[in-house]
């Protein structure tokens, strides 16, 4: 360590305390890896802080310095937006100690939060006030609300509540400058010039470090009821889900879509967990419907529309859940399966989405075209199939070797977003950018939109101090 960065380390220190500076490679390592382990980055230290103003005299030390900063959260994102790159240079900024309740108002419906609240504690605290904040996804017992909102994180409940975005009606951000930007508004209703909150959720820190949020709650159902149907096609799962929403209107809060190729890996891996049907279809959705009147009505309203279903000949067999334990089970089917894809091999995964009306000749003419390539390949896709959010992944064929298969990557990558983009739809759905998919956007995004994201970039990042490498 030079004498220059042992005094910024002691500044940092000066700020946050020197328990809250890490600099030994055993501290830092569970900082600097991804999610799913395939790249370590580096940095000079991690830094802890426990304030917006111990965040904001940080950032302003790193813009006198020039030295990069790169938030964490929890450490989730699958886009390798939250680790930073391999020179070493970056400052880590972990929000994990930023993790306030600061207010709740039942009356108003919001709840104030730190950024680094773990989603699942902000969803125990509204049910503490007899509320629901909806947004639900696998990593929510460790993902923080700062990274959910810097992703704009989907989830299960976007069909009904929308992404994260649609979920904040305020933020606090500390800008690049080091300066705090007081954005903490509990007003759906807000006319008065550019809207901040939206231009800093989903930049992935890139101009801002977000710290604070006001959110959305909203009543408790009285009853949520669950029902896993078999089907022929994804295009039959289309023509049910247009179906429900005509019978059930805005109960239907969750539409997932998983293949049989999604449930047999769940089973090979996890036998415990239940097999609801004694033989095997092409595709299967998972439905869920929160009743604000009674379970009753819930239940009623949901057999009225698999009957219909049924009759028709949309659907193949149904199984509604009579309990929460079995409803709980047939959700774990849906949230095992990338467990079960990591419990099989490393894959390549696409987070995508897609108009409703291209979805089914998306899946079919990309799922023709990996396997003329790629003989055997197996297609594992699942996902949110009511906002239009595919989790399509691709697993190598028997007997090819999984790290052989991952030299294919950019290939396949080419033949899944070229199909996304003739379709109309986007390359990143819910996990962003990142450093991941930083250099896929020049070919799917026009040289006007990239010029206007640079704009913003520079306009609030001027020393290229934020998350570099990000997203541009």
């Amino acid at each position: 360590m030079t004498e220059t960065e042992d005094r910024f380390l002691e500044r940092c220190r000066a700020i946050v305390g020197p328990a809250h500076v890490l600099v030994d490679p055993a501290d830092t390592a569970p900082y600097l890896t991804d999610w799913r382990g395939r790249f370590t980055g580096r940095a000079r230290a991690v830094v802890s802080p426990a304030s917006t103003d111990q965040v904001a005299a940080l950032v302003r030390l790193c813009a006198e310095w020039r030295v990069p900063v790169v938030p964490q959260g929890g450490r989730t994102g699958l886009v390798l937006g939250s680790v930073p790159d391999a020179s070493g240079t970056a400052l880590l900024l972990s929000l994990r100690r930023l993790n306030r309740v600061r207010a709740v108002d039942g009356f108003n419906r919001t709840m104030t939060v730190d950024a680094g609240c773990i989603l699942s504690a902000v969803q125990d605290a509204a049910a503490e006030h007899g509320m629901l904040f909806p947004l639900s996804l696998a990593a929510e017992g460790s993902c923080t609300i700062g990274g959910n909102l810097a992703t704009n994180a989907g989830g299960t409940g976007v069909l009904r509540y929308g992404n994260t975005r649609e979920l904040c009606l305020g933020l606090e951000v500390v800008t690049a400058s080091g300066e705090v930007w007081d954005g903490l508004r509990g007003l759906r209703k807000d006319n008065t010039g550019y809207d901040l909150r939206d231009l800093y959720i989903g930049a992935e820190g890139t101009l801002g470090i977000i710290t604070g949020a006001v959110l959305k709650l909203f009543p408790q159902p009285k009853a949520a009821i669950t029902a896993l149907v078999a089907l022929c096609s994804t295009d039959h799962a289309l023509q049910l889900l247009k179906l429900v929403e005509s019978h059930c209107g805005p109960t239907l809060t969750g539409y997932e879509l998983m293949s049989d190729v999604c449930l047999r890996l769940v089973a090979s891996h996890f036998p415990s967990l239940p097999r609801p049907f004694p033989g095997r279809y092409p595709q299967y959705a998972l439905l869920e419907l929160s009743s604000h009147e009674s379970e009753a009505h819930g239940v009623a309203l949901l057999e009225g529309a698999i009957e219909r279903a049924l009759e028709s000949g949309l659907v193949q067999d149904a199984v509604v859940a009579t309990s929460i334990a079995q409803s709980r089970a047939l959700w774990a089917i849906r949230e095992h399966i990338p467990l079960a894809q990591a419990a099989a091999g490393k894959n390549i995964k696409h987070d995508i989405s897609l108009p409703l009306s291209r979805i089914a000749a998306f899946v079919a003419a990309t799922d023709a075209a990996l396997e003329t390539h790629y003989p055997g390949v197996q297609v594992v896709c699942f996902g949110h199939l009511g906002d239009g959010n595919l989790h399509y992944n691709i697993a190598p064929p028997e007997g090819i070797a999984h790290e052989d298969f991952l030299r294919e990557q950019a290939a396949i990558n080419r033949i899944v977003h070229d199909n996304v983009a003739a379709c109309g739809g986007s390359i990143s759905a819910e996990h962003g950018v990142g450093a991941l998919k930083r250099d896929e956007l020049p070919r799917y995004k026009s040289a006007v939109e990239l010029d206007l994201m640079r704009a913003l970039k520079a306009a609030l990042d001027p020393h290229g101090i934020m998350n570099p490498g990000k997203i541009l």
